[in-house]
């Protein structure tokens, strides 16, 4: 048997939103909604929330969250990688609880998930020993344009200067590991997110995309999620 963790990383140092991890959306803490889609989605057998900040902590607890440690502040700056904070948490959580096979990671800021999601990419891993990873994805026929180091701008893809109707155009995804993305924990111990054999959960609502970093976002996603609890969601 596989055993999953889930692992939230929330750290209690945030500038364009002081406190927003723990600031209500719907009528509850931002971070719980992150705890409970993982407890929902009956796969992950421990949810871990890696902080160092104590109300954090509690509100997540309160969820239904594990922790039983607290981040080191040199893994909680501005600058810090997720790979390096999420390896912490699994070997910390390993030398706590015994060996798990697969990591979970969920970014709090991105709540518009669906707890199947994460059920998804957990059962992919265990059905398919060859994967990976397997992540959220949104599919999108918009176009895409880099710059160059010369300056110069360039479409993603040269089939993009051929415009016509979105039903007949080819589909990229945006890679959205913050919705959901299990990756084995092999990997996570490499100090790696997503390995090179991976598979998607393609999603397509546009409130998905809603990432959480200051107060237009927090507004817009307490209006989303209100308006989708009243509708029935999607």
């Amino acid at each position: 048997m596989s055993r999953v963790l889930a692992i939230i990383p929330a750290r209690g140092g945030s500038k364009g939103l002081p406190n927003k991890n723990v600031l209500p959306v719907g009528g509850k803490p931002l971070i719980a909604h992150s705890v409970e889609h993982a407890v929902q989605s009956g796969v992950c057998d421990r949810v871990l929330i890696t902080t160092d900040s104590e109300a954090i902590r509690d509100a997540a607890v309160a969820a239904g969250a594990w922790a039983p440690f607290m981040r080191e502040p040199t893994l909680a700056e501005d600058l810090t990688p997720t790979e390096p904070v999420l390896k912490d948490a699994l070997e910390r959580a390993e030398a706590i609880d015994g060996p798990f096979d697969i990591v979970v990671f969920l970014q709090p800021t991105d709540i518009f998930r669906k707890p199947e999601w994460i059920t998804r990419a957990v059962t992919l891993l265990k059905e398919k020993p060859e994967l990976d990873s397997a992540f959220a994805a949104y599919k999108t026929h918009k176009n895409f344009w880099f710059r160059t180091p010369e300056g110069e701008l360039k479409r993603v893809f040269d089939w993009m200067a051929v415009y016509g109707p979105r039903q007949t155009r080819t589909p990229i995804y945006r890679e959205d590991t913050g919705l959901a993305c299990a990756s084995r924990a092999s990997l996570i111990k490499q100090g790696r997110r997503i390995g090179d054999r991976v598979e998607i959960i393609e999603v397509s609502s546009t409130e998905s995309g809603i990432d959480i970093h200051d107060a237009f976002d927090l507004w817009l996603a307490d209006q989303a999620y209100r308006y989708l609890q009243e509708h029935g969601g999607r």
